[in-house]
């Protein structure tokens, strides 16, 4: 049963929501679900540069969605709360409704 939400528990949802708001940080929650990362690996997602990477990661483990540990003198990052990723599939679900939605108004 739905029992609603209060103004805190929403700002709370919100961040982490703003947290998924860039293409890069959706590619690296992406790279990660398929395993622990460095930055290295994960610059190669995107056309940036290391310092933009690690700006990203701090974002993401801001709300709680990355963590990190060190291996030698690597960072090893890891998806943290794997159940993002079913927000994430169902945004592929808002878009092909959508886009059904779009082809049937034609």
């Amino acid at each position: 049963m739905f029992t609603g939400m209060n103004s805190n528990q929403a700002k709370a949802r919100a961040a982490i929501l703003k947290a998924l708001a860039h293409p890069t940080r959706v590619l690296m929650l992406d790279a990660l679900s398929r395993g622990d990362r460095c930055v290295n690996d994960l610059r190669s997602l995107a056309a940036v540069s290391q310092p933009t990477i690690t700006h990203h990661l701090e974002k993401l483990k801001k709300a709680g969605l990355v963590t990190e540990r060190r291996a030698g003198k690597r960072v090893i990052h890891h998806l943290a709360c794997p159940c993002i990723l079913e927000a994430l599939e169902c945004t592929l679900g808002v878009l092909q409704s959508a886009e059904k939605r779009q082809k049937s108004a034609i």
